[in-house]
């Protein structure tokens, strides 16, 4: 069976992925992401137009399987809001805390350097962060309507306080080397929720 385009395509996003997250992105070459992903030199402008529409389709493929996983956490219909955000937190928290806190997140990763280095990338990140945010509300908002959760500011303003709390916790364990503020992030998070 011979490979498609796409699945190339979804090849090098993939391999991309796992060397970002280690290395940053300005750090990676393309013959690297090539190399791991085993498709030919010279072949990369084959899939993409430049490197900022390579960068910006690894970020929504990224943000694609995040938004599936936080989708599936809260179609288990068996718990209540407070135990689907616990639960997200939970992934939250396990994704940052491998590999000495080096964490898989790339949002934790790339945040600051694509801000800087790439509209195109600062965009897609704005809009898939956008996206994390809003579905957290909408878990909160279910929270406090099924009686699970209450907060005591708006569930955007709490979602927008959780999802930077957590950024933070994230990039304070990377260099610390320790789940401690990880740690931290969860009591301050099962406080504001009151759960």
């Amino acid at each position: 069976m011979s490979v498609t385009k796409v699945e190339t395509r979804q090849s090098l996003l993939d391999a991309a992925r796992r060397i970002v997250a280690a290395k940053g992105y300005a750090a990676v070459g393309i013959n690297e992401i090539l190399a791991a992903a085993g498709v030919p030199k010279g072949s990369f402008y084959h899939y993409f137009g430049s490197k900022d529409a390579f960068g910006e389709a690894m970020l929504k493929s990224y943000f694609d399987d995040y938004f599936a996983t936080m989708d599936g956490i809260v179609a288990d219909k068996g718990k209540s809001s407070a135990e689907h955000l616990m639960r997200y937190w939970q992934k939250f928290y396990d994704t940052q805390a491998v590999d000495d806190c080096q964490g898989g997140c790339l949002v934790v990763k790339l945040g600051a350097e694509v801000a800087d280095l790439s509209e195109v990338m600062r965009v897609a990140t704005k809009v898939g962060t956008t996206a994390i945010v809003d579905r957290l509300e909408q878990m909160i908002a279910d929270g406090i309507a099924d009686g699970s959760v209450s907060v005591d500011d708006s569930p955007r303003a709490t979602a927008e306080a959780l999802y930077s709390l957590w950024l933070g916790a994230s990039i304070m364990a990377k260099i610390h080397r320790s789940p401690d503020h990880l740690d931290r992030a969860t009591t301050v998070t099962r406080q504001v929720l009151h759960v």
